[in-house]
C-alpha cells in the first residue's frame, strides 16, 4: 500500500469520526429517571389504625342508693383482693336549716303541740262519755230485768254505749297521730344540729374481683346520688386492645387475625390476636370534618405479660392488622405501575431504553405490590413516571 493510499484512508477515517461526533452531538440527552430493582422479600398487607388498651373486664363501683360516702383512701394503681371493702356508705346526713326554715319548723312544733293538747282533751271527753254510756246501759239492763224498762229502751242504750266506745277509740288514735306529727316537727328542727360522725355504717361496697384500682372518681367524703360512679377497677394482667376501624376495612378482618402493636412505649412490637368484631358501626367525624362509619375491633394481647408489664388501661397504641403476608414475594414499588388499555403496565430499563411491559399484580401493601407475571427478579423498573416517558426512550438513572 502506497503512502498516498494510507493517507487517503486516514483522512476518510477522520472524516467518519468527525461526522459521527457531529451526529452524536445532535442526539437528545438520555431522559433522567428514578429506578428501582425488582426483588424478592417479605410482604405484609396491613390495616393500620390507632387504638387503646382496656382491661378485659372493667368494673365500675357506683352508689346503689342516696347515701353519705366516707373518704376513700385507695389510690389508682393499688392492688385489691376480691371482697375487700372499697367504699363505706352511711345514712344521708340531715340538711342544715336556714333561719327562715328553722322559724317555720318551730312554728310547726307549736302547732303540733297544740294539736296534741286538743286531741287529748277530745280523748278525755270521749272517755267520759263512754263511761257514762256504759253506766246508763248497766242501769237499763237491771230495769229491763225487773220489767221496768222496755226492749226498745235497752237497745237504744246499747247502741249509745257502742257509739261512745268508738268515739273514744277514734280520739285515742287522734292523740297518737298528733304526737307523731309533733315528733316529726321536732325532728325537722333538730335535724341540722345532730352529729354525723357517730352514725353507724349502713353498707359496705366491696371489690367484686381481685385486680387494681384504675380510677377513683370520688375521694372526699360527702353525699352521693344513686348510680354515681365512685371507683373503677379491673385486672391489668388481662388487657385488650380496642381499635375503631373504617367499616370498609373491617370487612377484611376476621377473628384470629394477627395484630402487631407499635408505638406503645416499649421496645419492639407486641403481638395480639383479634377476638371479635362488633356488629354495629357508629358514625365518627375525622379531624378533617369528614363523617366516617367505624367499627370497633377487639384484640387480646398474645405476647408474654413480662414484655408489657408497664402497659396500663387507656394507653395509646398503633395497631397493624396483618390481612395477608408472604416471605418470598416478588415485588416492586407501586409508583412504577400505570394503567393502560391492556391492563397494568410498567416501564423496564433495557439497554438504556424504556421498555413497556404488561404485568399481572397481586397483593398491594402500601408502597409495594406483588408481581405475579411480567417481570423477573433483578430487573430494573422506572418509578415516579412523567409524561415524557414512552416506549424506546433513552433513559438514565439519577
Amino acid at each position: 500500500m502506497t503512502s498516498q493510499t494510507r493517507k487517503r484512508i486516514i483522512l476518510i477515517a477522520i472524516a467518519v469520526l468527525v461526522l459521527a461526533a457531529v451526529m452524536y452531538g445532535f442526539l437528545p440527552d438520555p431522559h433522567p429517571v428514578q429506578t428501582a430493582t425488582v426483588q424478592r422479600g417479605t410482604l405484609e398487607v396491613v390495616i393500620e389504625e390507632e387504638g387503646e388498651t382496656r382491661v378485659e373486664d372493667l368494673y365500675e363501683i357506683t352508689s346503689p342508693v342516696a347515701a353519705y360516702a366516707r373518704r376513700i383512701d385507695l389510690e389508682a394503681g393499688d392492688s385489691v383482693q376480691a371482697g375487700q371493702p372499697i367504699v363505706r356508705l352511711e345514712s344521708p346526713r340531715p340538711t342544715i336549716l336556714d333561719p327562715r326554715t328553722r322559724a317555720e319548723a318551730a312554728a310547726r312544733i307549736d302547732a303540733a303541740e297544740a294539736a296534741v293538747v286538743r286531741a287529748m282533751e277530745q280523748a278525755q271527753a270521749a272517755a267520759s262519755a263512754a263511761d257514762l254510756a256504759m253506766q246508763e246501759l248497766e242501769r237499763i239492763e237491771r230495769l229491763h230485768a225487773d220489767g221496768s224498762a222496755t226492749r226498745q229502751t235497752l237497745e237504744q242504750a246499747t247502741a249509745e254505749a257502742a257509739q261512745t266506745r268508738a268515739n273514744r277509740i277514734a280520739a285515742d288514735a287522734a292523740v297518737a297521730s298528733a304526737r307523731a306529727d309533733e315528733q316529726a316537727a321536732q325532728s325537722a328542727l333538730q335535724g341540722g344540729t345532730s352529729g354525723s360522725a357517730s352514725m353507724p355504717v349502713q353498707d359496705v361496697l366491696r371489690a367484686p374481683v381481685a385486680g387494681r384500682i384504675l380510677a377513683v372518681h370520688r375521694r372526699s367524703e360527702g353525699h352521693v346520688s344513686p348510680g354515681e360512679p365512685l371507683v373503677e377497677l379491673g385486672d391489668t394482667d388481662r388487657l385488650q386492645v380496642r381499635v375503631d376501624v373504617l367499616s370498609q376495612e373491617a370487612i377484611r378482618i376476621r377473628p384470629g387475625t394477627r395484630v402487631l402493636l407499635d408505638q406503645w412505649g416499649g421496645e419492639g412490637p407486641l403481638e395480639a390476636v383479634v377476638e371479635y368484631i362488633e356488629p354495629h358501626a357508629s358514625m365518627d367525624v375525622s379531624s378533617l370534618g369528614v363523617e366516617e362509619r367505624r367499627v370497633t375491633v377487639v384484640a387480646n394481647l398474645a405476647s408474654p405479660p413480662d414484655e408489657w408489664r408497664d402497659l396500663g388501661s387507656g394507653y395509646r397504641v398503633l395497631a397493624r392488622f396483618v390481612i395477608w403476608e408472604g416471605t418470598d414475594v416478588l415485588q416492586i414499588p407501586t409508583g412504577a405501575v400505570f394503567q393502560t388499555g391492556e391492563g397494568q403496565s410498567v416501564f423496564a430499563v433495557e439497554n438504556g431504553r424504556a421498555a413497556r411491559r404488561t404485568v399481572t399484580l397481586g397483593q398491594e401493601a402500601g408502597l409495594m405490590v406483588q408481581v405475579l407475571s411480567g417481570l423477573t427478579d433483578g430487573e430494573v423498573v422506572i418509578v415516579h413516571l412523567d409524561s415524557e416517558i414512552e416506549d424506546g426512550l433513552r433513559v438514565e438513572a439519577r
